[in-house]
């Protein structure tokens, strides 16, 4: 999975991404469930040429017999899996904690769970700044621009007008997806990195830590490896 200068926002996302992934897997092969996949397949074309049984689940989901179409809720898992990645899928669920119980339900004993997700808690006006001051002035808008123009016609604090839409959205923050997983999985790994870059003129994901360890924005990614805890008693 490679990354290139005409690539979209979501290609060049999922080409960052595709090495933590990937190191976080065991070796081939091995069944791997992806939630969330979208409409480019998300990481099921790379786990597969990698010699991994991967399928995708999203309602927007490519046609085709490595997806279903549908959400996670619905999709009945005839066969345990090793690994499940949920890429930005979990914070707008109607019920996380269902969610997680399911994940773990779907996964052989001691399976991984590997999650990138965002905590849109950290989304401080110090950072919206920044990113707004980044946004490619041609092409088509995304969602950062649909962000900056809400809250220039709104009158009100950043604060106020993001907090309204995460409301309106019922988006849950990183804290609650990291308390949600920690009911069902061990965790191994827990890192707050980037997450804008790929909406961003130029900007690379060295570009957007850069700004991370220099103190001048908040670190709104979350990644995290968890292990399906045994049951006991």
């Amino acid at each position: 999975m490679t990354d290139s200068p005409t690539s979209t926002a979501d290609e060049r996302w999922l080409a960052t991404m595709w090495p933590f992934v990937h190191e976080q897997l065991p070796p081939s092969p091995g069944r791997i469930l992806e939630i969330g996949c979208g409409p480019l397949g998300g990481f099921v074309p790379a786990l597969r040429s990698h010699g991994y049984d991967a399928v995708g689940v999203d309602p927007q989901a490519p046609q085709g017999a490595d997806y279903h179409r549908t959400e996670f809720e619905r999709h009945r898992v005839t066969a345990p899996v090793d690994v499940i990645v949920a890429c930005t899928s979990l914070h707008h669920v109607a019920d996380l904690y269902e969610v997680v119980d399911r994940m773990a339900d779907a996964l052989t004993p001691g399976g991984v769970l590997v999650v990138v997700e965002w905590a849109r808690e950290r989304f401080d006006e110090v950072t919206a700044r920044w990113c707004f001051a980044r946004l490619a002035a041609d092409g088509e808008p995304g969602w950062l621009h649909r962000h900056r123009n809400r809250w220039s016609e709104s009158g009100e604090s950043w604060d106020s007008s993001f907090q309204e839409w995460a409301r309106a959205e019922r988006l849950h923050t990183g804290q609650e997806l990291e308390r949600a997983l920690r009911t069902r999985f061990d965790t191994r790994l827990l890192a707050r990195r980037p997450y804008f870059f790929p909406a961003l003129d130029g900007v690379t994901d060295a570009d957007e830590q850069a700004a991370i360890d220099a103190g001048h924005i908040q670190a709104t990614g979350i990644r995290y490896v968890g292990r399906l805890r045994a049951v006991t008693g």
